[in-house]
């Protein structure tokens, strides 16, 4: 059976084109009969934010308190992400980061005994995940060459060289689109048709 893939959304206006890529993409891997475990971030109101206890305990007891969560919905996110292969993302480019409620859920999901293992503070991750490939979507409305000039590419630090290593070094991809602002009609349909192609080629 081909392994699952997490889908997520993290754009708080119902209709946005983060939401058509969304639609687009759920729909191209469900018509390749990929499994899909779709969440909408901010419609399913996840809680990004850590509590003290989470935050601050390491090793071994932070894997025994991570494992006791509470929170079901963040139980499933995790349990949905140790099954998965693959894994979409898709945000917009606020201030070269991801919104804020896909960054709590960096922090809440990614954590010691669900994502990876540390032998030593410091040390490289052992990741406990076996994600194969992940592709990110960005939409944007800065333009390459000021974003390049000004600020470099953050995000693509983020993902490719802070996240991977602790996701089991998958096969990364990622898309901007650019500048969403300004586009019409023809060039969103263009985007969306480039998506859905990315999508069934690494996941179809």
């Amino acid at each position: 059976m081909t392994a699952p893939v997490v889908v997520l959304l993290a754009h708080p206006r119902p209709g946005s084109f983060n939401h058509a890529l969304a639609t687009r993409v759920v729909g191209t891997l469900e018509a390749a009969g990929v499994p899909v475990r779709f969440h909408d971030l901010y419609a399913e109101g996840f809680d990004p934010v850590l509590t003290a206890e989470e935050a601050y305990t390491t090793g071994e007891r932070a894997e025994a308190f991570l494992a006791a969560e509470p929170d079901p919905l963040v139980q499933r996110h995790r349990s949905e992400l140790r099954e998965a292969g693959g894994l979409v993302a898709i945000h917009p480019n606020w201030w070269g980061k991801p919104p804020a409620i896909l960054s709590g859920w960096l922090d809440r999901i990614l954590v010691p005994g669900v994502a990876y293992r540390l032998d030593d503070a410091g040390g490289a991750p052992e990741s406990l995940l076996s994600l194969r490939r992940l592709l990110v979507v960005n939409t944007s409305d800065t333009t390459e060459e000021r974003e390049r000039t000004l600020f470099g590419d953050p995000l693509d630090a983020i993902w490719r060289r802070c996240l991977a290593p602790y996701l089991g070094e998958p096969q990364v991809r990622r898309l901007v689109l650019r500048v969403v602002a300004d586009a019409g009609a023809a060039q969103r349909a263009a985007w969306l048709a480039d998506v859905a192609a990315e999508a069934e080629r690494l996941f179809g």
